[in-house]
């Protein structure tokens, strides 16, 4: 049961972490102060095997139309992906990732959104970063020396996701070992050391919540370990990097009201102090932090 007892006892516990401070910096041109003012990332889904039904894009004038929407509802960020994370989902190749993002992402180029990229291909990213994009969402662990030089190179942002496997789509058991968190830090350490020495300095650390591990399918399980990761956010913010999460579902939970379960884990996520909201449902992720902010 989450309780105030519970709430308490990660206060003390990790009380050294409690009032780290993260980088701030400009994304396209706007500047962001994650220490005072949470972002929140709309999501883009042009690939129809996505389970959140709202956020599949069939074209690209659909794609380009939600892009301006979700800016218009309150998203900093649009999130532009050609493959889903499902296990099962149709695997979709760099050529044909390209072929599907490049058109949605030249026109709201225009339209002045800031884009994020979700990709673990090297050409891929490099292609869309030419093209224009602001961030790339980095879904693997195999190919990320090369995608941190194009960051940098392109003076992008990147969003470094826990990965245990070489992407994705190639993951087997989540390993919890003691503490998931200390297995996040160190391995997000290592990133960010890569990045910078190459030259990256917009960093965001994601802790890949929505990745389907063969041993997270048990519900309970799983939502477990995302409600404490959420409320365990802030240890990771003593990387000196703004900490993005995305929003699950829970719909074992939630059933017909499956769109409200964003709303209710932003509200963990946010008292653990996440700076990026990644959310298929943007205006009610933003009316969430608007009234954490009157408190």
């Amino acid at each position: 049961m989450l309780n105030l007892e519970y709430l308490y006892e990660l206060h003390e516990q990790y009380q050294d972490a409690l009032n780290a401070k993260v980088a701030e910096f400009t994304i396209g041109d706007r500047e962001f102060h994650f220490n005072s003012q949470p972002a929140i990332l709309g999501v883009v889904n042009l690939s129809s095997d996505s389970w959140y039904r709202e956020s599949v894009c069939l074209s690209a004038e659909q794609a380009i139309r939600r892009g301006i929407t979700l800016k218009a509802q309150g998203a900093d960020f649009v999130d532009i992906g050609a493959e889903s994370s499902l296990h099962n989902a149709e695997r979709v190749e760099d050529v044909r990732q390209k072929s599907k993002i490049l058109p949605v992402l030249e026109a709201l180029n225009q339209e002045g959104v800031l884009t994020s990229i979700e990709t673990y291909y090297p050409e891929v990213a490099r292609e869309c970063l030419r093209v224009g994009a602001n961030i790339i969402n980095l879904t693997g662990s195999q190919d990320n020396k090369e995608i941190y030089q194009a960051v940098a190179e392109f003076d992008a942002g990147v969003i470094i996701c826990y990965v245990q496997g070489n992407n994705v789509r190639e993951v087997g058991e989540f390993n919890f070992g003691e503490d998931p968190t200390n297995l996040m830090y160190d391995y997000f350490a290592q990133e960010i050391e890569m990045a910078t020495k190459l030259g990256v300095r917009k960093i965001f650390v994601d802790a890949g919540l929505g990745f389907y591990y063969k041993n997270l399918q048990d519900s309970s399980v799983r939502i477990r370990y995302q409600m404490k990761t959420f409320l365990k956010t802030f240890r990771l913010r003593k990387l000196g990097f703004p900490v993005c999460h995305a929003l699950p579902h829970a719909f074992e939970c939630f059933g017909e009201e499956v769109r409200s379960a964003e709303p209710f884990f932003a509200v963990l996520a946010a008292l653990g102090k996440t700076d990026l909201f990644r959310t298929h449902e943007v205006p009610k992720i933003k009316a969430v932090l608007d009234t954490l902010s009157l408190f």
